[in-house]
């Protein structure tokens, strides 16, 4: 009879967390797995019990699977967002008791140690456990023991509950690799016999230390609980959120932003205290109807000033409707990242900042994700020189390689009458009739083998710098495998 003071330990473990997450979004009958791209291939990521039905498995290629099962129905696996369910999960366990932790990308920790008695008992405190998950949609198997590790091994080679201070009986009957060992160790071990933790405790000591080292042994004194192993509690996220309720509805555009400015500076000091920043903002307003309106603020950096973030909400909340007045602000930092402190200039705000206010004011406007940015690009082929990013989620870095003058003015190629090698003397491009007057090259550029663009087919291209005598400066190709002449650009 467990007395209340031996340590126990709950293993949760939901082996199919992210396709139950996926199939709990968007059900799909039949056999279901979440692939992911590793080393240039599709290979499974995780899958239900219907597809492992069929021979499938974590880690098959997704064209083997096929082959195997053709009515396999797939998605590509977030695991971000795996790692979000599970955070949840552990905060959702905080109900059965205080102490609970992740246990890999799908596990939980629980240590249950004067808890049980709180839901009538371990039996039933697993059953109660076990019926949530599986109403909400999840697979789980669970393990009690002990110890940290006598918990692992039962919940995912056992499914079972070890009696407080007899956790050998219930692990001896288990294979070596639910003590957490490597697939090198757990091979040597199967070699030498000793495929069951049962035969692994009586086998002797010393020629298992020098021949597998010592991770061996106390692997095996941790989920027999001769050698301590700690759970550390895992703390929630610090929230980032403040709120204000007024005696008085409010009405004014001036008084709201005058709260949101008070709420702001609290927001801020949080989070300069956990050195973060936020890069959304979402101020929500509740009017004495009990009708919420928010306004949402996207930023070009993480910031964390309330002086410069204020002016920003202007806009936003000149455009909402106070009904009868507003009771309530509540200003939450939905999207945070790490901001360490930095040195404060004296000659006021960086031009970098300044620019970054910008950016903010016209992507409020116009989407944030709309104001756009060249950045330059390794490829010698001219259209491929640049590439176009949101100036919110890029830097101006990198250098601009330019060995060869390049057009201001690019164009589809656009073909001209000429023979030869050299440009043509006299020419007609846009109903226009120019004449040579000098003209620099041939530049060769060939095209980029390992991409298959449509436009760079015909092979080589002989480029050359022409100054007109009407004025224009065209760059002009020629292609020698299908002569031909082409104007690509104009420089200014």
């Amino acid at each position: 009879m467990f007395d209340g003071t031996r340590r126990r330990v709950v293993s949760l473990w939901c082996p199919r967390l992210a396709s139950d997450r996926a199939l709990r979004a968007r059900p799909t009958e039949g056999p279901f797995a979440l692939t992911l791209r590793e080393k240039n291939a599709d290979r499974i990521h995780c899958l239900n019990a219907a597809a492992e039905a069929q021979g499938l498995h974590i880690g098959m290629g997704l064209s083997d699977a096929r082959a195997f099962c053709p009515d396999l129905t797939t998605r590509p696996a977030d695991p971000a967002g795996d790692r979000q369910l599970l955070l949840i999960l552990r905060r959702w366990a905080t109900r059965f008791c205080p102490w609970t932790a992740c246990d890999g990308a799908d596990g939980l920790l629980l240590d249950i140690t004067g808890s049980a008695h709180l839901f009538g008992g371990e039996a039933a405190l697993l059953t109660r456990m076990r019926q949530r998950l599986i109403r909400a949609g999840f697979s789980a198997r669970i393990g009690l023991g002990d110890t940290r590790g006598a918990a692992w091994a039962l919940a995912r080679f056992g499914e079972g509950v070890a009696a407080p201070g007899d956790a050998l009986a219930a692990l001896a009957p288990l294979p070596v690799a639910a003590l957490r060992l490597d697939a090198e160790t757990v091979t040597g071990l199967q070699r030498l016999g000793l495929g069951r933790i049962g035969q692994l405790a009586g086998a002797p000591r010393a020629p298992l230390a020098r021949r597998f080292g010592p991770g061996l042994l106390m692997r095996l004194d941790q989920a027999l609980g001769d050698q301590p192993e700690d759970i550390s509690p895992q703390a929630d996220p610090p929230h980032y959120g403040v709120r204000m309720n007024l005696p008085e509805p409010i009405g004014l555009e001036s008084d709201v932003m005058a709260g949101a400015g008070r709420l702001l500076d609290r927001l801020c000091d949080k989070l300069a205290r956990h050195e973060a920043a936020a890069r959304m903002f979402r101020l929500s307003l509740r009017r004495v109807d009990h009708d919420t309106r928010h306004v949402e603020l996207r930023l070009a950096r993480p910031m964390r000033d309330p002086a410069r973030i204020l002016p920003l909400f202007a806009r936003g909340v000149a455009g909402v409707d106070a009904g009868f007045g507003i009771d309530q602000l509540r200003l939450e930092a939905i999207d945070t990242e790490p901001l360490a402190p930095r040195q404060i200039s004296p000659d006021g705000a960086p031009r970098q900042d300044r620019l970054d206010d910008l950016i903010t004011r016209i992507g409020t406007r116009i989407g944030i994700e709309n104001v756009l940015r060249f950045l330059p690009a390794d490829s010698h082929i001219p259209e491929r020189g640049h590439i176009i990013a949101p100036a919110a989620f890029s830097r101006p870095e990198g250098i601009w390689h330019t060995p060869r003058p390049r057009p201001l003015i690019m164009f589809p190629p656009e073909a001209i009458g000429g023979t030869g090698t050299t440009p043509p003397v006299r020419f007609r491009w846009r109903r226009m009739g120019l004449t040579t007057a000098r003209s620099t090259g041939p530049e060769r550029i060939a095209p980029e083998w390992w991409l298959d663009d449509p436009a760079w087919r015909t092979g080589l291209r002989d480029y050359w710098r022409v100054e007109t005598r009407e004025g224009r400066r065209l760059w002009l190709f020629h292609t020698p495998q299908n002569p031909g002449w082409f104007v690509h650009g104009e420089f200014a």
